[in-house]
Order: structure tokens, then C-alpha cells, then sequence
């Protein structure tokens, strides 16, 4: 029987810009997505028998009591569904990124699965790219990106607005702390409270000119002081231990420290591995999960 391996990688957030609250329920962002070498994987079977057959290696903290709850698993009916294919598949997901962490864990496992699908039965991804942009939101405003091929895009709208950024030069390394304790995006914005416009106004400034910086290729010590995101605000103050890995890796060192998303992944950029192992090796606390990445230019 045919088999589909992809790899379902993560990303952080360089930027994300609260701009305003939408009729929908959902948010309007300014964020600046990019794709890291901590990654899930799928292994994707046709198989003999009729049905979904999902398989989990769980090497995260993902508790999974129906397989219909799982991301992945609503992928693949609503891919079934659209294109009107009776499904005989088993699918395996190999869970390594943390959950509630901020990298779009869940959001990259249903791309993948959307992309692995359409190899695995021959659908064309560019032919039916809007049918399949319809179903990646639909799933999650993250999922978009993660269906997309850019290792780094400026977000609007939801976050599902996308323009492809090309970064040059030499990227940093990534240090990656998951503290433990999972951090769910609904109660993260329900706590926001919204900026002023005329901060707003010059975040997105900034969010520009970082943009323009990386494109140009400059060194990390002309964009580094650029990174923002909003939900900190929300989050630190709530979640000690996201806090206390924030400290910590200022302490290490780290000339660049941020939390990614809604958390509650907390990263560092460091100019050279020598200086990123040294940062990771302060984090390897009880209850921390460190990893050591870098950044990828492309799906």
C-alpha cells in the first residue's frame, strides 16, 4: 500500500500585534510567523480496510481520550469530505511538540496532514489551493501558514492573511523552553485588555521595520530589540513559571527573549551555537523542556 512521510514542524512568533477585536469572536493580528526545526511527523497508509485509523507516539504532554477530538483526525474527515473520497487510511502522528506551548503544534500537524492526504491519493495542492485554504481555517487561524511553503510570513487579518518574508544574512540560533504548564489561547485574549491606538500605531511601526531589516539581511543586533508580542501581557502576570523561564533566560544571557503565540513557550535568539548551548544548559531545570533549533527558510 502507497505511504506518505511528512514532517509537521513548528514556529514561533517574532511579532504579534493585537490591532482589534472582530464581529466574529476572533481577533485581528499583526504577526510575524516563522518555521523551526522542532518538528511532529505523520506517517500516512492507505490501507485495505474502510475507514480512519489514527495511531499516536505520544512524546509530548497531548492527552488524547477520542481520536475525534484530535486535530489531525478532523483534517482528514473534512479532506474526505470535500473531495468526496471514501477513506481506507491509516494515519500515525508522532507528537513532539509540547501542547498549550505556542508553536502551532496542532495548527502544523493538520497542514501536514491536508498535504500528506493529497500525495497519498493524488490530489493536486495547487489546482485545489483555495479549497484547501478554505479548510485550513476553518480548522485553525494558524493553519494556513503551516499549509503554506514560506519558512517566515507576515500575518494580518486573523493571521490567515499571509505574505511570504525572505529573510537574508545569517539567522540566529533557537532556544526553545516549554515550562510545564500548558497555556490555552480563549482565556489568554478573554484577559486582554486593549492598547491604545497610538501604541498600537507604533508597534506596527516597528513590525514594519523588522520586516525590512530581516529582508535586508542585518544583524540580529539591528532587529533583535524589534520582537514583540502582546500577550505577554495577559499571560506573565498569571502563569509563574512562564515568567520565571522568561528571567532565566535573560540571566543566561540571551540578547533576545520573547514568548511565542499565547504561550507558554518562552524563546532566546543567540547569535552562535556556543552561546545557545551555554543558554540551554541554565534552562535544564525540573519541569522545563529545552530544545535547541533553528530556524527553516521553507516547508
Amino acid at each position: 500500500m502507497p505511504v506518505v512521510q511528512i514532517s509537521a514542524p513548528a514556529k514561533i512568533n517574532l511579532f504579534l500585534e493585537v490591532t482589534g477585536k472582530r464581529s466574529d469572536g476572533f481577533h485581528n493580528l499583526a504577526t510575524l510567523f516563522a518555521r523551526v526545526s522542532l518538528a511532529d511527523s505523520l506517517v500516512l497508509r492507505r490501507t485495505s480496510v474502510p475507514g480512519l485509523c489514527l495511531k499516536l507516539a505520544n512524546k509530548a504532554n497531548l492527552a488524547l481520550s477520542k481520536k475525534e477530538d484530535n486535530i489531525v483526525y478532523k483534517a482528514a474527515m473534512a479532506f474526505f469530505a470535500a473531495f468526496n473520497i471514501v477513506p481506507a487510511v491509516e494515519i500515525r502522528l508522532v507528537k513532539r511538540i509540547p501542547v498549550g506551548a505556542g508553536l502551532g503544534g496542532g495548527s502544523s500537524d493538520a497542514a501536514s496532514a491536508l498535504k500528506g492526504l493529497c500525495r497519498l491519493y493524488g490530489v493536486s495542492e495547487r489546482r485545489n489551493r483555495s479549497r484547501l485554504k478554505k479548510m485550513a481555517l476553518a480548522l485553525g487561524s494558524d493553519v494556513p501558514f503551516f499549509l503554506g511553503e514560506s519558512g517566515f510570513a507576515a500575518g494580518t487579518g486573523r493571521g490567515e492573511l499571509l505574505t511570504p518574508v525572505k529573510p537574508k544574512g545569517r539567522l540566529p540560533y533557537i532556544v526553545l523552553v516549554y515550562p510545564g504548564v500548558p497555556v490555552y489561547t480563549g482565556p489568554v485574549y478573554k484577559a486582554l485588555k486593549p492598547a491604545s491606538r497610538s501604541e498600537k500605531a507604533a508597534n506596527l511601526v516597528k513590525f514594519k521595520m523588522l520586516i525590512r531589516r530581516l529582508k535586508a539581511g542585518r544583524p540580529m543586533e539591528e532587529w533583535g530589540g524589534l520582537l514583540f508580542n502582546r500577550l505577554e501581557e495577559p499571560v506573565l502576570p498569571r502563569y509563574e513559571r512562564v515568567k520565571e523561564a522568561r528571567r532565566l533566560l535573560l540571566e543566561a544571557g540571551a540578547p533576545t527573549v520573547l514568548m511565542s503565540g499565547s504561550g507558554a513557550t518562552v524563546f532566546a535568539l543567540a547569535e552562535n551555537r556556543a552561546q545557545a548551548v551555554k543558554i540551554s544548559k541554565t534552562l535544564k531545570k525540573p519541569g522545563n523542556r529545552v530544545f535547541l533549533t533553528d530556524f527553516l527558510l521553507k516547508s
